[in-house]
């Protein structure tokens, strides 16, 4: 059985150290279905992976109850 992953790739805006990185990680990694995340701070990317596609409302609304901005 062939399984499909989910991966979304974002910005985020307000990261300015290790720790906003590790929060935002973690954070995300919280969601069902999460299964990795990573956090480049210098770009501000952020790519998560899945087996199944996670709501990007979801997504954004956990970053930004963390008090920073998903840059559309």
């Amino acid at each position: 059985m062939l399984v499909k992953n989910f991966e979304k790739e974002i910005v985020v805006v307000g990261m300015h150290c290790m720790n906003c990185a590790k929060h935002v990680e973690e954070a995300l990694k919280k969601i069902k279905g999460v299964k990795k995340v990573f956090v480049e701070l210098e770009s501000g990317k952020v790519k998560i992976l899945s087996k199944n596609a996670i709501d990007e409302t979801l997504i954004n609304s956990t970053i930004e109850n963390l008090s920073y901005t998903v840059k559309n």
